[in-house]
């Protein structure tokens, strides 16, 4: 009887073996509670995607590492051989006895000179300033409007001959050898719009918790503009980007617009826009969405890389520029990807020239395949310890936005994205990255947090549980 009532526990044994199973049930209910508050977003807010390499087609980003450059020269007119007059040209002309006009009792003047402005390619010059008028003419003493537009400056030293002989103002033709010189060119006035040309250069500067995100700050479009004068046969393309500071910059559209200043392709330009609205409203689906405006055919878009064999579609003339045109190169800020999820929330600039893909646009972030724990976004970990975990993230959801402000979700499985390459989908402009565990890595990270910090308890207590 004594041995059985030593065996059999007390109601004071009991007390103490409950007590400290309680201790035990509220340290892994603590455990589990602070787990799930840190984020369950895999069990509790699941995300469903098309697998990347089941994909179709038409909603994968196109490629860009295969495009050629442009060359530059094809952005620049060649010169004629002999310099062809028209308004706005300032020739130099003298005629003995008319231009200065001179007794034959007293000696000729001699002819002046001009030296050309410091900039200018012209050598100096002899005679006096004359102008060639819009309607493509000169004005001489004695004589009728003489039509040089089109000209070489010895085809109007010869017919300038020629007239004053026609007319019988002048008779020893040995004696009338009239000067004609060219002054100065005729210069087209040229508007440059540029937004690649501000501060912000296309850098990313930090933004979001810690200083990590990444913010395209953009550029100063206000302060982009210019007119500049560009001289006859240099009025092209090439030379309006090179004075007003190069070609177009990473921060920029791989493309050059030319808006024409002439009434005629401004017309157009209303036409077209009106005519494409008025068709839209005419035809209206309730259920449909709108198109997006198609390119105005008024406007010359020049592309700066083409695909390979590609040759450009633009003529040599199109690149010539006259009086008043515009040349408008337009700022990519908008080509971003945002990042969400373990990612920290951030704005990222898309490579304009090379291929971005996820793993890419991830250590653009900050992160990498096999980063662990949280960056200190939305979605938590679970089971980690100071914001850290055991197991990586293996599920980055890409969120795509596809026509009529619709939506996909494409799920791209890290682990295997090392080897295949299918699932290294590219990033394209308005994607949004997010970062998650897969439920399986969430249940083994709450199980190693757990039972890591129930040893770590139970080695503070000595080792007796209590």
């Amino acid at each position: 009887m004594s041995q059985d009532r030593n065996t059999t526990p007390n109601k004071e044994t009991m007390q103490v073996m409950i007590a400290r199973w309680m201790r035990r049930l509220t340290c892994s209910g603590l455990i589990a509670l602070g787990s799930l508050s840190a984020g369950c977003a895999a069990l509790t807010q699941p995300l469903n995607g098309i697998p990347a390499r089941r994909l179709p087609p038409q909603f994968l980003a196109q490629s860009k590492n295969n495009l050629v450059p442009l060359d530059p020269s094809r952005l620049a007119q060649e010169p004629p051989r002999d310099y062809l007059l028209d308004e706005g040209d300032i020739l130099g002309i003298y005629i003995e006895g008319i231009m200065p006009y001179s007794s034959p009792d007293r000696p000729p003047e001699p002819p002046p000179v001009h030296f050309p402005e410091r900039d200018s390619m012209l050598d100096p010059s002899l005679g006096y300033p004359v102008t060639v008028i819009n309607d493509g003419t000169i004005q001489l003493p004695l004589l009728e409007p003489i039509k040089v537009k089109g000209l070489t400056i010895e085809q109007v030293r010869d017919l300038i001959r020629k007239y004053y002989l026609d007319a019988k103002i002048l008779t020893d033709a040995n004696q009338l050898r009239p000067i004609v010189t060219l002054m100065k060119e005729r210069t087209y006035n040229i508007v440059v719009v540029r937004q690649d040309m501000g501060a912000g250069g296309g850098n990313q500067m930090g933004s979001g918790m810690g200083g990590r995100g990444g913010f395209n700050l953009g550029s100063d479009q206000s302060a982009s503009g210019s007119m500049i004068k560009l001289r006859a046969y240099q009025n092209d393309v090439l030379n309006a980007l090179m004075a007003s500071g190069g070609l177009p910059g990473v921060n920029a559209k791989n493309e050059i617009k030319i808006l024409r200043a002439s009434k005629a392709d401004q017309r157009k330009r209303d036409e077209f826009v009106q005519q494409f609205y008025q068709q839209y409203y005419c035809n209206q689906d309730p259920c449909g969405c709108a198109p997006p405006l198609p390119d105005d055919p008024s406007i010359l878009k020049i592309p700066l890389r083409l695909p390979p064999g590609i040759v450009p579609s633009f003529r040599p003339e199109d690149i010539v520029l006259e009086e008043g045109d515009i040349i408008y190169i337009e700022s990519r800020e908008a080509e971003v990807f945002y990042t969400g999820g373990l990612l920290q929330g951030g704005q990222f600039m898309i490579p304009r020239d090379y291929d971005l893909d996820v793993l890419g646009a991830l250590a653009l972030a900050g992160s990498g395949v096999s980063s662990v724990g949280a960056r200190g976004g939305g979605g938590g970990t679970m089971g980690g310890i100071g914001g850290g975990a055991f197991v990586p993230p293996g599920a980055l959801f890409v969120l795509r936005k596809t026509p009529c402000d619709g939506q996909i979700t494409i799920e791209v499985d890290l682990a295997k994205a090392n080897l295949d390459p299918r699932e290294r989908i590219l990033v394209q402009p308005g994607d949004i990255l997010i970062m998650r565990y897969k439920p399986c890595e969430e249940v083994l990270n709450f199980g190693v947090a757990a039972l890591f910090l129930y040893g770590f308890q139970y080695a503070l207590r000595g080792g007796n549980g209590n």
